[in-house]
């Protein structure tokens, strides 16, 4: 009790010396008096504030246009979609209230939060301050006591960052591709990902689909969520694409750039490859991400590999495909081992070969073969993974799906569950020049749109889906002594997905806290007879196989 007091007295004048500063900090524009904040309700489901927009479509996706300088798109963001936020940030804080069990700590984790981040205001474009004040000025006040509005959503801005590099956690495992010339059908370039962030199944509910219109700068499109002005998927009015791959990092000691505001940096004022990786070259970032570019000019995409310390650039020579998932590839990064760690040890390295394998399996793709590969939930030869297996390309657990043909300025977005739903198609071009004439009606393009995966109709679908909600009883169990389960229901446990390696371990794990040794084997050795998803989860594996034959 002595020890957390005097780290809780330490840590007290560290944040009064350390971060006074990033605690006062605002943007040089606060005042909205002249900014027209009145938000009219036109329909359920559907508002309007001056020519700005929010609208949910028929596949249950909101669309967002917002037009202006920072502060009056942040004003518009912020009144447009309020509700929406206060769900958001109830669903980030909730999981931080869910690690603290008293006031005192839940203010004590406050304070390291704000030391972690004392200089992210040093990192974040005055522009991009302005627009999150703006947002901040409708947040809800239900989480003062940890920071204020505007704090708390510049920090909900380094959350993607802050996840993978809390590797360990698995929050991410993204999987993206580009192809063009003659590994298309009409010869344009196609680009294609799955963002798989994962953050609980209540943060992918309300998917947002943000036309921004910026006084300065590009118009482009994202696909986001409440409250985020960060980038992880987009395209602009150029024709330049942006989507990024979470590399392997170290636990940063301090934020900097979040990358998602690079790449918002990059779609917002790019019009080339060149001046993309110029603008990355102009930040500081805390964590490693692989950045895809495509350049509807340039008739081809890039890599762009930062790092806190390092830049690369892949640029395929004599190739018209690009493959990316979680591993760095230019020659920057060759000798390092933190990525080399991470191609031997970890799933990046399966999925980035199953991406290869399929791209060659088709002679050309289009945007329609570009969804089927996302969707893609096998292995390396069509090996069963069992559904739910990072070493998938489909994991089913990704925020979204999204490709792009950026020559013809269209877009397709996938709706709920997962990437599974329907893939809703836009053209950028046309949706913009409807919004500017103050035109509110829907934007997809029903003659584009793709069908949602007849897998969703299959009881191997409702299997998982069960599957999923009894594997987090089963933890409970696990973990709690007073839960348990009797033979027959883990039996039916593992019926429910018997391809995964991860239910027959969890049911071994099971018998294992609870000194059944000799129940626990034989799962632990049916889990590693599969296809277990990385180096360190086998030797983990063989460990408690040992340990349960010297036992039993």
């Amino acid at each position: 009790m002595r020890k957390f007091c005097f780290l809780i007295l330490t840590l007290t004048l560290l944040v009064s010396c350390g971060t006074k500063k990033s605690l006062s900090d605002r943007p040089i524009r606060t005042d909205i008096s002249s900014i027209d904040t009145l938000r009219i309700q036109q329909a359920p489901n559907f508002y309007s504030l001056g020519n700005n927009s929010l609208r949910k479509n028929k596949e249950g996706l909101w669309e967002i246009y917002v037009e202006g300088d920072a502060l009056e798109r942040g004003v518009a963001i912020g009144s447009l979609t309020k509700e929406l936020m206060a769900k958001q940030e109830k669903v980030f804080m909730s999981k931080i209230e869910a690690m603290v069990d008293s006031p005192s700590y839940f203010k004590f984790l406050s304070n390291v939060v704000a030391w972690y981040n004392r200089k992210l205001y040093k990192h974040v474009k005055e522009e991009y301050k302005e627009e999150i004040y703006g947002i901040s000025r409708y947040s809800p006040q239900n989480y003062n006591s940890f920071a204020d509005p505007y704090i708390l959503n510049l920090y909900l801005h380094g959350a993607h960052d802050i996840g993978h590099a809390l590797k360990d956690l698995m929050l991410v495992g993204c999987t993206s591709f580009a192809t063009w010339g003659d590994h298309t059908s009409d010869g344009e370039l196609l680009l294609g990902r799955n963002f798989d962030f994962y953050a609980g199944d209540e943060f992918a509910e309300e998917k947002i689909i943000a036309f921004i219109n910026p006084a300065n700068g590009q118009k482009f499109m994202m696909y986001t969520w409440p409250g985020f002005i960060g980038v992880v998927s987009g395209m602009n009015a150029s024709g330049i694409t942006v989507t990024i791959n979470a590399g392997k990092s170290k636990i940063p000691l301090v934020a900097k750039t979040p990358i998602a505001l690079l790449t918002r940096e990059i779609l917002q004022y790019a019009s080339t490859t060149e001046e993309a990786i110029e603008i990355a070259k102009s930040r500081e970032v805390f964590v490693s991400e692989s950045i895809m570019v495509g350049s509807a000019k340039e008739k081809k995409a890039i890599l762009i590999e930062v790092s806190p310390s390092n830049l690369g650039v892949y640029d395929v020579k004599n190739s018209s495909q690009l493959v990316c998932s979680n591993h760095f590839q230019s020659e920057a990064y060759k000798k390092d081992k933190r990525n080399i760690k991470a191609i031997e040890n970890s799933h990046t390295q399966a999925r980035f070969d199953r991406m290869t394998q399929l791209l060659q399996q088709e002679e050309q793709i289009n945007p329609r073969k570009a969804i089927e590969i996302l969707r893609d939930k096998k292995g390396v030869d069509n090996s069963a993974l069992g559904f739910g297996n990072e070493m998938a390309i489909n994991q089913l657990l990704a925020h979204h799906g999204i490709v792009f043909q950026p020559e013809k300025n269209l877009v397709w977005v996938s709706s709920n569950p997962y990437q599974l739903g329907a893939f809703v198609a836009y053209d950028l071009h046309k949706a913009f020049a409807e919004f500017e004439q103050g035109d509110f009606s829907l934007k997809g393009i029903d003659s584009l749109q793709v069908e949602a995966d007849p897998f969703l109709e299959t009881e191997a679908y409702k299997n998982y889906e069960t599957y999923r909600i009894e594997e987090r009883n089963l933890e409970t169990a696990i973990t709690q002594e007073n839960f348990t389960k009797t033979a027959e229901e883990l039996e039916k446990f593992v019926a429910l997905n018997p391809k995964y390696w991860q239910a027959y371990q969890r049911v071994g794990l099971y018998y294992y806290k609870q000194k059944k040794y000799a129940l626990a084997l034989p799962y632990f050795q049916k889990a590693l007879q599969l296809e277990v998803t990385t180096v360190p989860d086998k030797e983990e594996l063989k460990k408690l196989i040992k340990k349960s034959k010297r036992k039993s």
